[in-house]
């Protein structure tokens, strides 16, 4: 990912930005660049979308943009043979650089190291985690009560993790809350319309 980063920061003027690209005859599938491009940008409104990078499954980069913003798939579990099936599934995310070294931190298991606070743009939401402790990726092994599958939102990477301690973890109020609370890689939830499309059980009660 840092070779990405260089990389993207080196070309990123003097590159154009083929929004929506994908080659002549090439199926819309999971694994095509193309597909690819148009579901991680997705994660983003299209005024940041369109003109982000692109780095797709394999860690290749599909689309060097012009904004500073990247989209990829954000899901940490084995991607399927055939790639993913939404950008839902794929849990496409948008961040900047700074984004993208609490990405590399929180995948590799180790403390981000940020220079100011950043956000990331999920608005295909992604396929569920435990709300108390990273790297729970299976309701069935999750704190009882705390799964979330989250619908669209946004996200708030804190560079003290500490700024958040006075917000509430409780996703089922709609208003944002902290998932990972106390852990290096707490950050603020903040839903947008559609959050509990996935899991409607936990969306606030009149």
């Amino acid at each position: 990912m840092k070779n990405i980063i260089l990389t993207l920061s080196a070309v990123a003027i003097s590159s154009p930005v083929l929004a929506g690209h994908h080659e002549a005859g090439e199926e819309h599938t999971g694994n095509s660049s193309g597909w690819q491009i148009k579901a991680y940008t997705s994660a983003a409104p299209s005024h940041i979308g369109d003109y982000a990078s692109v780095i797709g499954t394999s860690g290749d980069v599909l689309r060097v943009g012009t904004n500073g913003w990247t989209c990829q798939s954000g899901n940490p579990r084995p991607i399927p043979k055939k790639g993913w099936e939404s950008a839902h599934q794929a849990m496409a995310v948008c961040h900047d650089n700074e984004g993208m070294k609490w990405m590399m931190a929180y995948m590799s298991g180790t403390k981000p190291k940020m220079d100011r606070d950043s956000y990331m743009w999920m608005l295909n939401g992604d396929m569920g985690e435990d709300n108390t402790t990273p790297g729970v990726f299976n309701k069935e092994d999750s704190t009882p009560g705390e799964w979330i599958e989250s619908g669209p939102h946004l996200m708030l990477m804190p560079k003290d993790p500490a700024n958040l301690e006075n917000f509430s973890t409780d996703f089922s109020t709609g208003a944002p809350y902290v998932m990972f609370a106390g852990t290096d890689y707490a950050h603020l939830m903040i839903p947008v319309e559609g959050y509990y499309k996935y899991q409607p059980d936990s969306s606030p009660k009149k």
